[in-house]
């Protein structure tokens, strides 16, 4: 006689309860692989950005607030530009020809080949009582690779209305640009300063028609971004001596340009020197300083200003500010053994007060 089961008895209901769990562990399987298997197909379709953090770096010195920020890198043409001087005369040749594999040998102690990134950096002062810039990238003039300083102005908490003065320790393209892209002017209320003796000599038709080739560009650079300032009775050329502001001081430093300047940042009893054009690649031009670039007026000049300020940072451990140093150029000169290197400011995600 054949045996029936009834879901009302209790062997029926054992197996209805059984039935029903494996039933809901394979809708718990299924829902899980299928989570998987989405969750790792969206994780692959997910465009690449391609961008970095904006471009600011801050920290303290002192009562001041001092802000890197980045215009942006371009490929650094090393083997093109780069020089190599003779302290004996003054004369500069291709470090290609003076120093065969030098600079590929340079590069690749410190893991990098050519094209190199180059930095452009400059760095906005908050005295308290003046906001003031120095330097200001490429703007416009070096293509789609610079003029991201306002952009990063922004992203740091600041207006370009809110600047008071900018310094410029040059007038090569990469300093002066982001005063006015596309000749516009960018900071309405600032007043330009530069050397007077980088004024005479960028600023003069004459000099542009004896300089190389090379530089050519940078005079028409200069005359078209300093020009809605100069007409506006907002560029003041300056003479080294006084202060120019509380706690900054302008030094001269020629050789890059004429009237190449370093500024002097001081505040309670910390200091800061921006040192403009001293480097242009560091893993180059730190184990071997009398390598010099073809944009140099003086290249045995130059050659002597960065050996003197390189043995004096290092004997006295003040900050640098460097504008082509990698991004936010700041840290310090050190020496060992007869070589001077740099040191990297220690990343500070809360700089506090004080340096």
């Amino acid at each position: 006689m054949k045996r029936r089961l009834f879901l009302g008895g209790p062997d029926g209901r054992s197996r209805w309860a059984a039935r029903r769990a494996l039933n809901v562990v394979f809708l718990v399987a299924c829902s899980i692989f299928t989570a998987m298997l989405f969750a790792g197909h969206a994780l692959a379709a997910a465009p690449q950005v391609g961008t970095q953090a904006p471009g600011f770096y801050r920290m303290m010195l002192g009562n001041f607030e001092i802000t890197a920020l980045s215009d942006g890198t371009h490929p650094f043409p090393v083997h093109k530009v780069f020089t190599k001087s003779s302290l004996a005369d003054g004369q500069s040749v291709p470090l290609d020809q003076s120093s065969p594999g030098e600079a590929d040998a340079l590069l690749a102690e410190s893991k990098l080949s050519v094209p190199v990134a180059g930095s452009i950096n400059a760095f906005l002062i908050n005295t308290g009582s003046k906001l003031i810039l120095i330097d200001s990238g490429a703007g416009s003039l070096y293509g789609d690779c610079c003029g991201h300083l306002i952009a990063n102005m922004r992203a740091a908490g600041y207006a370009p209305e809110q600047v008071d003065e900018i310094y410029l320790t040059h007038l090569h393209a990469d300093h002066v640009g982001g005063i006015a892209p596309n000749g516009k002017m960018a900071f309405p209320n600032a007043v330009v300063r530069v050397s007077q003796a980088d004024a005479d000599y960028w600023l003069k038709d004459a000099n542009e028609a004896a300089a190389p080739s090379l530089l050519k560009s940078m005079f028409e650079g200069d005359k078209a971004s300093l020009k809605p300032y100069i007409d506006a009775g907002r560029f003041k050329p300056f003479s080294y001596g006084d202060e120019l502001a509380p706690g900054i001081k302008p030094i001269a430093g020629p050789g890059h340009t004429p009237g190449h300047s370093f500024f002097e940042v001081e505040s309670n009893g910390a200091k800061l020197l921006l040192w403009g054009d001293v480097v242009h690649v560091a893993p180059m031009q730190f184990p071997d300083p009398a390598i010099t670039v073809a944009y140099d007026s003086d290249a045995g000049m130059a050659e002597s200003v960065r050996l003197a300020v390189f043995a004096d940072a290092a004997q006295k451990g003040y900050w640098i500010g460097a504008a082509h140093i990698s991004f936010p150029g700041l840290g310090h000169v050190s020496a060992k053994d007869g070589h001077f290197f740099w040191v990297p400011a220690n990343y500070d995600a809360a700089p506090g007060t004080g340096n």
